[in-house]
């Protein structure tokens, strides 16, 4: 997982290859029922809100909750949606509104299934990249799984 050069915000990036079509990643993506089997970090119990208006301008929000019982609830506005392919949104806790990040997904077909290729830009300091590194680790171990089956 990449950092951004000094002087610029931070962000992370994570690539992955899955053994399906892209059309099947962009719908665990994009498609609320399956956002919920696997969306939030490793220690998730449970999804308990996932609204997803998918287009240019629509705005989403999920929120979950962890084994410890704390909440989550994140929220944005969709940039670019480019079906199959990219997928673009403002990304914002409810704990903390004011420090908007961009979440970037890239699809692309590969030879025996989709390359993803993950960016989350502009966070507001390192100590948010690192946290969200961690949470984004825990995620993409679900997504993985989830694809898998």
């Amino acid at each position: 997982m990449a950092q951004s050069p000094i002087g610029e915000k931070p962000s992370l990036s994570i690539k992955r290859h899955y053994a399906v079509a892209p059309e099947k990643v962009w719908r665990a993506w994009t498609e609320p029922q399956a956002l919920s089997h696997w969306f939030g970090p490793g220690d998730t119990e449970s999804v308990t809100r996932a609204e997803l208006d998918v287009r240019t301008g629509g705005r989403y929000h999920i929120a979950f909750r962890t084994q410890d019982g704390e909440e989550h609830d994140v929220s944005g506005i969709y940039q670019e949606v480019e079906p199959n392919r990219k997928l673009s949104f403002t990304w914002a806790w409810k704990s903390t509104p004011e420090r908007v990040s961009l979440v970037t997904i890239k699809l692309r077909a590969a030879a025996g299934g989709t390359d993803l290729d993950f960016r989350h830009d502009r966070f507001f300091d390192q100590q948010a990249r690192d946290n969200h590194e961690r949470g984004w680790t825990g995620t993409f171990v679900k997504l993985d799984h989830f694809l898998e089956t």
